[in-house]
């Protein structure tokens, strides 16, 4: 079974659509205990970096995430939900994360005369990923330069970079997805990004 961690922030139905399109047992759960029976884990998410810690802790999920990671088990963070496993979010002050990925969370920071793109922030629509690692699993049958479909305005700098998946061009060359043992992150929303995106989905769904 997939466990969709429900923690009051995030697009919870559309991902556990997504999963169910091919098949996948999956359960969108606001319940701790539920985690710990389940074969992969999702963490989803939109939104604000505190708020979101602070949903995971009034529903009891940063112990059992954390134990979930370190078992080995498949786990997929989405937007948000990659961000959370940093050490800290600077959206609003300085935040804690759950630093089970080292490194932080910083906004996007454009000149103040702009770029030739007029870039804007919050970074949204639709984007390149350019694969750092090759035979990622959950990438699998996913062209490289395959466009996602992004919505943000934070992005995540690891101290590791050898844990950098993809990268993605946007006035800064950021991390678009990381992947470190059992951990999958994706900034994009693949329940969002058509075909690639949903091949992720069934990809790790069959880990």
């Amino acid at each position: 079974m997939i466990a969709i961690v429900d923690y009051g922030m995030g697009n919870l139905r559309s991902v556990e659509k997504a999963f169910e399109r091919f098949g996948f047992d999956v359960k969108v759960t606001d319940n701790p205990n539920e985690v710990r029976n389940a074969d992969k884990l999702v963490l989803p998410g939109v939104g604000a970096f505190q708020d979101a810690m602070d949903g995971l802790r009034q529903r009891g999920f940063v112990e059992p995430i954390i134990n979930w990671v370190r078992s080995g088990k498949p786990f997929l963070g989405i937007c948000l939900g990659l961000q959370l496993l940093f050490s800290k979010g600077y959206e609003d002050g300085e935040h804690e994360g759950l630093d089970i990925i080292p490194g932080k969370v910083i906004r996007f920071k454009f000149p103040e005369d702009g770029t030739p793109e007029k870039l804007k922030v919050p970074h949204m629509g639709w984007n390149q990923i350019n694969f750092r690692k090759e035979n990622i699993p959950i990438l699998k049958n996913v062209p490289f330069n395959a466009y996602m479909y992004f919505v943000h305005s934070y992005y995540v700098c690891p101290v590791d970079e050898g844990i950098i998946a993809t990268e993605t061009e946007y006035g800064v060359r950021f991390t678009s997805m990381i992947w470190s043992n059992n951990i999958f992150a994706t900034q994009f929303h693949p329940e969002k990004s058509q075909e690639c995106g949903l091949t992720i989905l069934k990809n790790f769904g069959n880990l």
